[in-house]
């Protein structure tokens, strides 16, 4: 802009009125363009300038009225949230109102944010002080000095404020307090996640009056139960006094010691039955007639008393006597002739036997030692030979990966497919080997916690839904909204295999899966249209390598599938039924326990987009794999997605790159099992401790929850062999974002 026309424009003033400025030069332009051809091309110049300026007037003028929209939006918006925020704090306030007991709610530094009417009904003299503001302490203090409030004996509003505030640190507190005129009142007090208390009052005034007559009542009919249960028993009973006076007996007692009723009545002295007796009895042990008397005659607290005596030469009998809180006692009487013959008899028996039961017991020690070997020696070769064979089919399925994508020829994208489905039979079946192997073991371990069942359902639709079309069958999954408590990895495991036996075994018609929810638990069915299954034949299913259609092929299974099944829902302790009707089809139906609404619910797995080729430009990763086909086939892959791979087969060669480039990776792939005993895990650590931490898989053929444990102690996800495209695509997607 020319000097000129800066003091023609004043930037300063509103837009409308230098819009108007410039219209009027215009004009005055266009007049002398009119009465001057001499200067036209001088004119023309300052029109063109002026229409230049009218346009950046014009584009300034959108944009403040832009910024007024907005700002008015805005504000909008904002009126709006005041106004639900107070609807919300009304309709608070009048729920809050009508509970039927006192309620009030202290924040978390203690001051009372709100109550209803009710609070503190119970002591009329404070409850027009109890409003929004007070203190904790002041509130306490209030109660403690309240004239309704019954202090107990020999205690003072000082030591019942101190003895208040305690229960007040603690989480979740209840507990009664005692009003003037026989009334109670039942505190409850609750600490929130937010630091907040809720304190609730509710009188139980009449429940405790209810109890008193109830205990009442109850004493009086026990005297009369204690009687007849006196009557009734098989032993005899005396009851004596402090005084060491028999105030309580039952005729057993007479009958047993040989004593005429006549000669025993209430009001008798100890010492006299004992004297009625001790001619006619033997006692066993360091006891004597001399020393039960002087136990009757202590005046210390008595230790329990017990001994056997003889009376006669054949009958045998066991005293027992124990001190009563009123310094009195209790004698009861049992006739063991029964007992000790039985013993003398199971003895002699025992002499005779105690030598085979022994030659027994290490007979089947020895059996019991071979068959732990055995089992020991199974699972350590199932999961030795696993491993071994995980390897080299991780590495083909990496090698298939990548070369998928540039095949031309539909028929060897169908070879390539046909391998692909192949190596994931295997793939099943070892895992399936594997499973039941930790089961008959006894070391599978399981992490419970709550599960979203319906995204679960949803996944395994999704996983089953092309295989079932495949066969003309459909598959339909009903919705769930519930949550239950179990084992994510086994509970999937376990649906997983009875849909696929329900879509395996039925040639036409419907898989149906669904849940129907009891009181605390949810019992999720699959049902199907097959051929059904005898009712011989509903135990041996559960077997290992039963299969009712012998022509599977080995493709299809080893008739594992409800092998763990069975096994994995005795280890959660779900209870599992089938019900099936031949030539209609088959029901299985498993029961899971419903959550807690408090329980943690992990994550849903991210969906991904339905493709066979990622990019990941740029992105570097370390990977560290001792054995070489693995190596080259994940190095090729994450080639093909434009990853720059920094490959070795070492920590020590890691290390010493990592040094000599001096560049940190973006993310890393650690095999677990290296040569010469090195852990994948170490080598994790030695790497830190050189680049800090950078997200990291640790990647392994080896399903032991050992494993799991040490990768979890350092803070690093399990990449199972084989390795899954699709969730390695996943981990550099997350390191990538990362950077």
């Amino acid at each position: 802009m020319t000097p000129n026309s800066l003091t023609l424009i004043d930037l300063s003033e509103p837009i409308e009125r230098q819009r108007d400025k410039l219209l009027k030069i215009c004009d005055a332009l266009m007049q002398r363009v009119e009465q001057n051809h001499d200067d036209r091309s001088a004119a023309y110049t300052q029109f063109q300038r002026a229409v230049l300026l009218e346009e950046q007037v014009r584009e300034r003028t959108r944009d403040l009225e832009h910024a007024l929209d907005l700002l008015n939006e805005s504000n909008a918006r904002l009126a709006t949230a005041n106004l639900e925020t107070e609807r919300a704090r009304s309709d608070l306030a009048n729920a809050i109102e009508t509970i039927q007991e006192g309620f009030g709610l202290f924040d978390s530094d203690g001051t009372l944010i709100m109550c209803n009417s009710r609070f503190g009904m119970h002591m009329p003299d404070i409850r027009s002080q109890l409003r929004p503001g007070l203190s904790f302490n002041d509130y306490v203090g209030m109660v403690s000095r309240s004239r309704y409030l019954h202090l107990p004996d020999g205690s003072s509003a000082e030591a019942w404020v101190a003895q208040r505030m305690q229960r007040h640190g603690e989480e979740h507190v209840m507990f009664n307090v005692r009003m003037i005129w026989d009334r109670w009142v039942q505190v409850s007090e609750h600490r929130m996640a937010g630091g907040q208390t809720v304190v609730m009052q509710t009188d139980i005034s009449d429940i405790i009056r209810m109890e008193r007559m109830e205990r009442g009542r109850l004493m009086d009919d026990q005297a009369k139960l204690i009687r007849a249960t006196l009557e009734h028993i098989n032993q005899g009973v005396g009851i004596f006094d402090h005084n060491q006076r028999l105030v309580g007996f039952n005729q057993r007692l007479a009958h047993l010691m040989s004593i005429p009723l006549t000669q025993i009545r209430i009001g008798l002295d100890f010492e006299i039955i004992l004297k009625l007796i001790e001619n006619d009895i033997t006692i066993e042990g360091e006891v004597t007639g001399g020393g039960l008397m002087r136990w009757v005659t202590r005046t210390d607290p008595r230790p329990p008393l017990r001994f056997e005596f003889k009376r006669g030469e054949t009958r045998w009998f066991d005293l027992f006597a124990e001190e009563m809180p009123d310094k009195g006692f209790v004698i009861s009487i049992t006739d063991i002739t029964a007992e000790k013959d039985a013993a003398r008899a199971l003895s002699r028996a025992n002499e005779s036997l105690e030598q085979r039961v022994t030659e027994r017991t290490l007979e089947l020690e020895d059996a019991l030692a071979v068959a732990e070997r055995a089992i020991a020696s199974r699972s350590r070769f199932v999961a030795a030979a696993s491993h071994d064979l995980l390897q080299p089919l991780s590495a083909a399925t990496l090698y298939l990966s990548s070369i998928g994508e540039e095949l031309t020829d539909p028929r060897h994208s169908e070879v390539v497919n046909k391998a692909q489905n192949a190596l994931t039979s295997v793939q099943d079946i070892i895992e399936a080997l594997l499973d039941i192997s930790k089961l008959e073991s006894g070391r599978a371990a399981v992490d419970i916690h709550q599960i979203d069942l319906g995204a679960l359902l949803r996944q395994l639709r999704d996983e089953f839904e092309p295989i079932a079309a495949k066969k003309g069958l459909r598959l339909k999954v009903l919705p769930s909204d519930l949550r239950v408590k179990s084992d994510a990895t086994y509970i999937r495991r376990i649906l997983q295999n009875l849909i696929s036996n329900a879509v395996r075994y039925t040639h036409e018609g419907t898989v149906l899966v669904g849940t129907r929810r009891t009181r605390r638990s949810v019992r999720v069915e699959v049902w199907d249209t097959g051929p059904g299954i005898p009712a011989s034949e509903h135990e041996t299913i559960f077997k290992e390598f039963h299969r009712l259609n012998a022509r599977s092929s080995a493709s299809e299974g080893l008739g594992l599938g409800l092998a763990i099944v069975d096994r994995a829902c005795a280890l959660l302790r779900h209870p599992l039924t089938v019900e099936s009707t031949e030539g209609k089809g088959t029901a299985f139906k498993v029961t899971v326990p419903l959550a807690d609404d408090t329980t943690h619910i992990p994550p849903s797995r991210l969906s991904v987009p339905a493709q066979t080729t990622w990019r990941h430009d740029g992105l570097v990763v370390l990977l560290v794999e001792n054995d070489l086909d693995m190596r080259r086939a994940l190095t090729l892959l994450l080639e093909k997605w434009n990853v720059e791979v920094l490959d070795v087969s070492s920590g020590e060669e890691a290390a010493r790159l990592i040094t000599e480039i001096d560049l940190a990776p973006d993310a890393m792939l650690i095999d677990f099992q290296l040569d010469n005993g090195e852990l994948g895990t170490e080598v994790i650590k030695r790497l830190r401790s050189l680049i800090g931490r950078v997200p990291t898989r640790l990647i392994t053929a080896n399903r032991n929850i050992d494993v799991q444990a040490l990768s979890a102690n350092i803070g690093v996800e399990v990449l199972n062999k084989p390795i899954d495209p699709i969730s390695l695509h996943l981990f550099l997607e997350t390191a990538g974002s990362r950077n």
